[in-house]
């Protein structure tokens, strides 16, 4: 088996693969993100009570946008399962040519959603959406090149620097409201995170597609854990929240015993 961990600024989303067969998943907090041990005992505790005995994983697999995390859970897994992460970084092989200016700048989570991406539609256009703490969009093409983005505020960003730069609006729930219209404070502010959000991600798919595909239509996928708040916007033909593990995986796969070389 293999632990996949997908680092964000928000969460730890870990998946165990066995056979090519997404068989668990959890979630975490990184705020805090705790010690070594802290970590080590969480991921022994939760994958026990989904069924997997730890002494089962045999590789993992690891991406990061948290430099600061990565001493802390890579010594989780050398410590309470024995064995060092692969790390998704630059210069291991993704099946991607990546395009950007400069590489290094790309976050590993947003390879991951590529790889992922053309894994499940290969000799496709694709634009990837990633609605997490940031929402962020990439542009793959059928020949397997990355080309970019763009990376814009996220939902939860754009509620909590409402509520904390303004002397009367409050922290509210993240919700898809019934109604464009608020008729309350509270349901104004969900309205507009909402429906600013739609509005965006509508107009940089159209932007994206345009410019980098005109006369076709690429895959648009949609990932994230807000991802599903927009399944009846009429943005993604597909949401599949777990893309960023499925590209972690197939990493892994193309990288066998990446992690004893690093060492």
């Amino acid at each position: 088996m293999i632990l996949c961990l997908d680092t964000g600024n928000s969460q730890i989303h870990g998946g165990v693969f066995a056979d090519g067969t997404l068989r668990a998943q959890f979630r975490k907090s990184t705020h805090p993100l705790g010690s070594s041990d802290e970590l080590g005992v969480f991921f022994m505790a939760v994958l026990r009570a989904q069924g997997i005995e730890p002494s089962s994983i045999k590789r993992i697999a690891l991406c990061s946008v948290v430099p600061a995390a990565l001493h802390s859970i890579r010594g989780a897994c050398e410590r309470y399962f024995g064995h060092a992460p692969f790390v998704l970084q630059a210069g291991v092989k993704t099946g991607l040519k990546i395009k950007y200016r400069n590489p290094h700048e790309v976050g590993s989570d947003r390879i991951a959603n590529g790889i992922g991406a053309t894994q499940l539609h290969p000799g496709k256009d694709l634009i990837v959406v990633d609605c997490g703490t940031a929402t962020t969009f990439d542009v793959v093409t059928a020949a397997g090149d990355y080309l970019g983005g763009v990376i814009m505020p996220g939902l939860g960003i754009s509620a909590e620097t409402l509520a904390s730069n303004t002397a009367k609006l409050r922290r509210v729930e993240i919700t898809k409201p019934d109604h464009a219209l608020g008729r309350s404070t509270v349901e104004s502010i969900q309205s507009g995170l909402y429906n600013g959000h739609v509005g965006a991600i509508r107009h940089i798919l159209w932007s994206l597609t345009i410019e980098n595909f005109p006369g076709t239509s690429p895959v648009v996928i949609g990932t994230g854990g807000f991802a599903g708040m927009f399944r009846d916007a009429g943005l993604f033909p597909e949401v599949i929240p777990d893309l960023v593990l499925r590209g972690l995986h197939r990493a892994a796969e193309l990288n066998p015993g990446a992690e004893l070389a690093a060492e």
